[in-house]
């Protein structure tokens, strides 16, 4: 597998940290938060762009996706979200990401009518984002929180540049066998996102190995060119323990989980 690890588990890092994290860590990639609040937000300047990208080369490491906030089945005109992932699209172009991330959003819908605005809009953005070598992601997270969910919105788009963010917390709350999820998001999946957690009531993140998530399932079949990306949700659970203290020891896990069957 390769090993990246989401700056949503260290808010606020500056760049040339979390480079050093990662490079130090012995992880190849990056998820990159873009939010206002992060070193990399979509107000970047082409200076500011090319600093990041120096920084990430320097240090050996790869960018692997933007994570943004756009919600494609969310309610509303098309144009204001398609604008805002245009932008994302754009900004991971610029950065050499392979990915961006979005999320469903479509709570306040049908599902068959969130379905079909995420499916429009995902359609929508496609072509420009292949002519810029970047992928468009839905994850499983929200409205569509299953693979089942996600991986019927990307096969009704049926474009190779969608695809989908198989997070592995959110098919579990849903009550999906990691074999289920795997089946439906296979052909369609870009990466995995890998957390742990106590217990459905309890979210606060967890080192890798010490809550009661079916990692080791969700992880087997992985190839050498499976990217498995730590999402630790640091950001929204600030009393949780330091993500850089726990990196070596969750590099060595995965990697483990990862190893070949005797």
């Amino acid at each position: 597998m390769k090993l990246a690890f989401s700056t949503l588990g260290v808010p606020g890092t500056p760049v040339a940290e979390v480079v050093r994290l990662a490079a130090g860590n012995g992880y190849q990639g990056v998820e990159l938060r873009v939010h206002p609040e992060e070193p990399v937000h979509l107000g970047l300047s082409s200076l500011e762009r090319a600093d990041v990208v120096e920084a990430f080369k320097a240090g050996g490491v790869e960018i692997l996706a933007l994570a943004g906030y756009v919600q494609v089945a969310a309610e509303g005109d098309d144009e204001p979200v398609l604008t805002e992932l245009s932008e994302l699209v754009k900004l991971a172009r610029d950065l050499g990401a392979s990915y961006v991330r979005v999320f469903p959003g479509g709570g306040d819908q049908e599902q068959a009518e969130a379905d079909a605005t995420a499916a429009r809009r995902l359609g929508a953005a496609a072509p420009a984002a292949a002519d810029m070598g970047v992928s468009i992601l839905l994850e499983t997270h929200d409205s569509h929180r299953a693979g089942l969910d996600a991986a019927r919105v990307v096969a009704t788009v049926g474009h190779p540049r969608v695809g989908a963010i198989w997070d592995v917390l959110h098919t579990w709350l849903a009550g999906e066998e990691p074999a289920a999820s795997q089946a439906v998001l296979a052909p369609h999946l870009g990466y995995v996102q890998v957390k742990d957690v106590a217990s459905a009531d309890d979210l606060t993140p967890l080192a890798l190995g010490a809550g009661v998530l079916p990692l080791a399932e969700c992880l087997d079949g992985s190839g050498p060119e499976t990217w498995v990306c730590w999402e630790y949700e640091k950001r929204w659970h600030p009393g949780a323990a330091e993500l850089p203290g726990l990196l070596g020891a969750g590099r060595e896990y995965l990697l483990r989980l990862g190893a070949p069957k005797q």
